[in-house]
C-alpha cells in the first residue's frame, strides 16, 4: 500500500513547530512568540484570502504552516514591514508562479530571496540555533523521518552527499582542518534546508533520476555562492535559481506527479483540474 495513512505535512509541523517552541524559550532565538504569532497570522489570512479568491473547494492550511513555520525560524528584520511582505509574497508565489499544476519555486525560499532582491532590511540567522551535536543529531533524525514520509528522502540525501564531497573536498585541496567544513555544517539553517526545504515534494522533479540532478545542481551552485564568489545563503541562491530548471528537467525525465494524499482529506486527484493547480 503506497498512501500514507497520515499526511506526511503533520510531521514537519510537529517538528518545525517543536523547533520553533524550542529555540523561543531555550535558545533565546531572535525573534519572540509575538512577531512569531504575527507571521503564522498573516501567511494563513493569505493562504485562506488567495483559496477563496481561487474558488478552491477546500482551504487547506497545513502546507501554508508549514512555510509560516519556516520563515519564523529563518527569517530575521528590525522592521515589521518587511516580515509581513515576505509572508504574504510566500503564499501568494504558491498561486501565481506554476507549471503543469506545480509549484515553481519553494514558497519560503522564494519570499525569502524575493525580498532580498528588493534590498529589503531583512537577513537569514542561520547559525543561531548553536551547534550542540545532540541537538542537531535530533533534528536531522526528524528530518529524515519526514523526507522518508513525503518520498523525497533522494533529494536529501544526493544533495547532502554532494555538499559534503564540495565543502570537504575543499579543505582537503586547501590543507585546513576538519573543524572548519564541519563548522560550516553544524547549523540549524543548514539541516532545515536540507531535510524540509530542498526535499519539498511539490517543487522537486518527479522523477528520482531528475531529483538527483536537481539535487546535484543545487548543491554545486550553493558551493559556487559560498565558497568561490564568497557571499551568504548560497544554499537560498541556489535552490532558487535550479527550481527553473525542474520543468526543463521533468520534459527531460519525466515522471509521476508527486500529490499530497492523507486519509479523510480531499485528495488532489478528485478535485477538478482547475482548481487541483491551485492546492
Amino acid at each position: 500500500m503506497d498512501q500514507p495513512k497520515i499526511d506526511p505535512r503533520l510531521y514537519q509541523i510537529t517538528i518545525l513547530s517543536g523547533l520553533l517552541i524550542y529555540g523561543i524559550s531555550r535558545l533565546d532565538f531572535d525573534i519572540d512568540a509575538g512577531r512569531a504569532a504575527l507571521i503564522l497570522s498573516i501567511t494563513l489570512l493569505t493562504q485562506f484570502l488567495c483559496g477563496a479568491g481561487y474558488n478552491l473547494p477546500k482551504v487547506d492550511p497545513k502546507s501554508a504552516l508549514i512555510s509560516a513555520l519556516s520563515l519564523c525560524l529563518l527569517l530575521r528584520a528590525n522592521a515589521t514591514a518587511p516580515v509581513i511582505a515576505a509572508a504574504v509574497i510566500t503564499i501568494f508565489s504558491k498561486f501565481v508562479l506554476r507549471y503543469n499544476g506545480k509549484h515553481l519555486f519553494n514558497p519560503t525560499n522564494f519570499g525569502i530571496v524575493f525580498m532580498m532582491l528588493c534590498g529589503a532590511n531583512i537577513w537569514v540567522s542561520p547559525a543561531q540555533w548553536g551547534a550542540a551535536a545532540t541537538f542537531a543529531f535530533l533534528m536531522a533524525c526528524f528530518g529524515g523521518l519526514v523526507v522518508n514520509r513525503a518520498s523525497r528522502s533522494d533529494v536529501t540525501y544526493a544533495f547532502l552527499g554532494c555538499y559534503l564531497v564540495i565543502v570537504f573536498g575543499r579543505a582537503f585541496w586547501l590543507g585546513q582542518p576538519t573543524a572548519i567544513p564541519l563548522h560550516m555544517l553544524q547549523n540549524g539553517g543548514f539541516l532545515l534546508f536540507t531535510f524540509f526545504m530542498i526535499s519539498d515534494p511539490k517543487t522537486t522533479p518527479d522523477s528520482r533520476a531528475g531529483r538527483i540532478l536537481f539535487a546535484c545542481g543545487v548543491a554545486l551552485g550553493a558551493g559556487f555562492v559560498q565558497l568561490v564568489l564568497y557571499r551568504p545563503n548560497g544554499l537560498l541562491w541556489s535552490l532558487a535559481f535550479f527550481s527553473m530548471t525542474t520543468p526543463l528537467i521533468d520534459r527531460l525525465l519525466p515522471g509521476v506527479k508527486y500529490s499530497w494524499r492523507s486519509a479523510g482529506s480531499i485528495s488532489e486527484l478528485s478535485t477538478p483540474i482547475k482548481q487541483r493547480r491551485m492546492i
